[in-house]
């Protein structure tokens, strides 16, 4: 972690990555980039999603998150910073000579070699069907079904965990705390995404935010009776209904339930994730 001296009343509560001790390139492949336009939380011009907009411009870099070339080991040749993720990412270089980027775990390093195969050792950083795997290991970019490519633990520091097998699927408690069967033939790669600092970060001041894409948010309770239903009332009020909700009307917060009763992935779910304040 990297903390600055107080030289203003924002900066005295800074803090960010010392990126120098950990990137090996300050400039992406450039036949892995393009460039492309953020969401901005807005669908002919009204705000579908609150709190985003504005932020820097950022180029898009091709990460690769389908695996498809089995058997063929790859070298990581850079560690790069991605503005579009939290983890590090790395160029990855095959031996039949194609570049690729990849999602890192927290150990990797240049010259490191990886391979996805059904029969791949079981260190960090190789890729292998969930069911091949030993009961206690530590996954990141884990399928939901086989070729679907990685959706679940790609953020820094996360990682899922191998719970038990049992009839084509694999128990798997995923980052939330929730316990889900996933298809034993989906695959996943071992250990945990790199960068597990980036929860450390204290943004300091608004304006990092906004760099980010990240508007402001303001409490319901503050807002008018048209604006929000826990708006309105002279000075300070309770909310006036047994339930916190959203200006949409939905449940929200203090560990209420939010998903779906007829949702077509339940009976996937073994034990629900733990809600409300931790």
């Amino acid at each position: 972690m990297k903390h600055y001296k107080p030289t203003t009343k924002s900066r005295r509560n800074m803090s960010g990555i010392n990126y120098r001790q950990v990137l090996t390139n300050d400039r992406p492949e450039k036949s892995l980039t393009k460039g492309f336009r953020r969401g901005s939380g807005r669908a002919g011009g009204f705000i579908t999603t609150r709190h985003k907009g504005g932020g820097h411009k950022r180029t898009f870099r091709d990460v690769d998150f389908y695996y498809d070339k089995v058997e063929v080991p790859f070298t990581i040749k850079t560690i790069e910073y991605d503005p579009n993720r939290s983890g590090f990412i790395g160029l990855a270089q095959y031996k039949d000579g194609e570049k690729r980027y990849v999602l890192l775990h927290n150990s990797a390093k240049v010259g490191d070699t990886f391979i996805v195969s059904e029969k791949a050792a079981q260190t960090p950083g190789n890729r292998m069907p969930i069911g091949n795997m030993l009961v206690g290991t530590f996954v990141y970019n884990v399928e939901f079904k086989p070729k679907g490519g990685a959706k679940i633990a790609r953020s820094s520091g996360d990682y899922a965990e191998v719970l038990a097998k049992d009839g084509g699927y694999v128990d798997l408690k995923m980052p939330s705390s929730e316990v889900r069967k996933v298809p034993a033939a989906a695959w996943a790669s071992i250990g945990e995404v790199s960068n597990n600092e980036n929860r450390l970060v204290s943004l300091g001041k608004a304006g990092r935010s906004r760099w980010l894409g990240i508007r402001p948010t303001v409490r319901g309770t503050a807002m008018n009776p048209v604006d929000h239903p826990h708006g309105g009332g002279e000075g300070r009020q309770g909310r006036g209904r047994r339930r916190a909700i959203s200006t949409y009307g939905k449940p929200t917060g203090k560990g209420q339930k939010s998903r779906r009763s007829k949702k077509y992935s339940n009976k996937f779910i073994v034990r629900r994730r733990k809600v409300g304040k931790k």
